[in-house]
């Protein structure tokens, strides 16, 4: 008899649970969604550039005026292919 109980019990958890996970499953998945477009819109936000006149040219990084040639590399070695 208790063989038979513990079947049913675990029957009746599985099915209760499948039952309510369908119903509660889109709601969570329209609540979730929501949260994910709503970081992305403020993460846009951030990121947009500020309102730039037409013409107008911007500028982002001070271009680097150290143009030192680089001779410590190293030895330059002919390459030849052997057979």
């Amino acid at each position: 008899m208790g063989l038979l109980r513990t079947i049913l019990v675990i029957l009746l958890i599985y099915y209760g649970f499948k039952f309510l996970a369908r119903l509660f499953a889109p709601y969570l998945m329209k609540k979730m969604v929501n949260k994910m477009q709503q970081k992305a819109q403020n993460q846009h936000r951030n990121q947009q550039q500020p309102d730039v006149k037409v013409g107008e040219t911007i500028i982002d990084k001070k271009p680097n005026t150290n143009n030192q040639s680089n001779n410590s590399v190293g030895e330059y070695v002919d390459y030849e292919e052997v057979e």
